[in-house]
């Protein structure tokens, strides 16, 4: 029987002239639309003066995977899972939909180059998944974003995540209890400290030092890459909470972007998170799916009173929360009914439109070219009503 592909979780769910990408066939994610090719590395970060909130008697310890423009190289292609997440989400997505876990695949070929040398001096984008999902959600867009000229770091939020693997292949698990308000605030927390904690082991990498816990070797020139007085932040759902909520406390983020999360913990209750309650003073973008914008959601409402930056609103009327994710493209190969989760949006139009409206958001804002997409509805687009 041929193989399924789909998301881990989200059922449950310088001064060189820049080298060209050349096209990576043989991965089912869309190819990056960029000039530069991909490189990949992953750090395994420990923060010793934190104790992890969900596991008693340990220190908090983080996977990260960085992407960033490359040098060409025959360097082999990342998959899109490493092995023990792979199977941990095969039986957690098994379980949901009744199937067979063994027909699920999730080591398919990403564009990505393990290890490829780094080109440039780039701005860096910081990717939160959403709540109990994996880094490896943002894949897409992370790509994408890499070969226009961003160094990419998404980052998984241990015990949160359905699986996280470490090297050696030890595998964390969700150890997280079951959601109240409170237990939401602690995870929100948690993660804004592990964001964080990321950007500070990020310039111990761009002042030359290595903050991998076994300081494994890295990609040449990885460190230089990073340009760290240019930093954004972009997630879905939770992520797009996160990113909020991290602009509010850490000012190293200059522009932030929330792919369809609430920045509630109970809209009924009006317990919102400080991003709401108190908006922010640099560059939002706020992106949304089928019944959910500031139309319907308090959070998001309360944000827009507060906010004192610039700031957008766009709306995908015929999508869902989870297009807004490696889902849109990846889901519709399962054969089984995607519109719940995704509605019915055509899936390549979508991801094309979420990329170029992302890439442009950035572009203004870390790179200062200004951006005439940002100006009204852009017929390129159609499937995005542009709400200002």
């Amino acid at each position: 029987m041929r193989k399924r592909a789909i998301v881990a979780g989200a059922l449950a769910l310088t001064a060189l002239a820049a080298p060209a990408a050349t096209a990576e066939p043989g991965s089912v994610l869309p190819e990056p639309g960029g000039r530069y090719a991909v490189g990949v590395t992953e750090l395994h970060l420990v923060d010793h003066a934190r104790q992890d909130p969900w596991v008693p008697g340990a220190v908090r310890e983080l996977m990260v995977t960085v992407r960033y423009p490359a040098l060409p190289s025959g360097k082999p292609r990342a998959p899109y899972l490493p092995p023990g997440v792979a199977a941990a989400a095969a039986e957690e997505d098994g379980r949901l939909i009744g199937v067979d876990p063994a027909e699920f695949d999730y080591g398919f070929a990403t564009h990505s180059r393990t290890g490829a040398p780094a080109f440039g001096h780039q701005p860096v984008l910081l990717h939160s998944p959403g709540a109990k999902q994996s880094r490896a959600l943002g894949t897409a867009q992370a790509e994408h974003l890499a070969s226009k000229g961003y160094v990419v770091v998404a980052i998984d939020h241990t015990h949160e995540a359905v699986a996280v693997e470490f090297p050696g292949g030890r595998v964390a698990g969700h150890a997280m209890p079951p959601r109240t308000i409170e237990v939401a605030k602690q995870m929100m927390a948690t993660r804004v400290q592990d964001t964080s904690f990321v950007l500070d082991q990020l310039e111990v990498l761009a002042r030359g030092g290595n903050p991998d816990a076994a300081h494994r070797r890295l990609p040449p020139g990885l460190g230089r890459a990073l340009d760290l007085d240019r930093v954004g932040m972009f997630g879905h759902s939770g992520g797009g909470f996160t990113a909020g909520e991290t602009m509010v406390t850490d000012r190293r983020v200059d522009a932030g972007a929330n792919l369809d999360g609430s920045m509630a913990y109970h809209q009924e209750n009006r317990d919102f998170g400080r991003v709401a309650d108190e908006g922010l003073d640099r560059p939002f973008l706020l992106m949304s799916a089928g019944d959910h914008s500031a139309a319907s959601d308090l959070s998001w409402q309360e944000f827009l009173r507060h906010h004192r930056a610039w700031v957008r609103q766009l709306h995908l009327p015929a999508g869902e929360h989870f297009g807004y994710t490696d889902q849109q493209v990846l889901a519709p190969r399962l054969g089984v009914d995607t519109t719940p989760f995704l509605g019915t949006v055509d899936p390549a139009r979508s991801m094309a439109s979420q990329r170029a409206y992302l890439t442009a958001f950035f572009d203004e804002h870390l790179k200062h070219r200004p951006q005439p997409l940002f100006d009204g509805p852009s017929p390129r687009h159609p499937d995005f009503e542009f709400r200002g």
